[in-house]
C-alpha cells in the first residue's frame, strides 16, 4: 500500500510506499527535497503538513507549537494518509 504526497510549493506528486519515510520516497522518485542528515537532527527537511496524517517510530523533537502548526520531519515521518505538504509557513 502507498499514499500520495503532493508538494504544494513545487506542485509535485509522488507515492510513499508503506515502510518508507516521506524523505526516502521523495529521493527515490528523484524529487529535490532539502535534507542533510536524514535522522532528524539538522531540521533541514522540515516542512508543514497542510493535510493528512503522519506517524513516527520515535517522536521527533518538535515543540507543541510546531506540532499544532503542522510542522513535520519528513526524514522520520511515515505517511498514514495522502498528504499535502509545503515548505512555506
Amino acid at each position: 500500500m502507498s499514499h500520495k504526497v503532493t508538494l504544494l510549493s513545487n506542485d509535485l506528486e509522488f507515492e510513499v510506499p508503506t515502510g518508507q519515510t516521506i524523505l526516502e520516497a521523495a529521493l527515490n522518485n528523484n524529487i529535490s527535497f532539502p535534507h542533510r542528515c536524514q535522522v532528524g537532527a539538522c531540521a533541514m527537511c522540515m516542512c508543514r503538513k497542510v493535510e493528512g496524517e503522519v506517524s513516527y517510530h520515535l517522536d521527533p523533537v518538535l515543540t507543541d507549537r510546531e506540532i499544532q502548526r503542522g510542522w513535520i520531519f519528513p526524514c522520520q515521518a511515515y505517511a498514514e494518509t495522502n498528504l499535502k505538504l509545503t515548505f512555506e509557513e
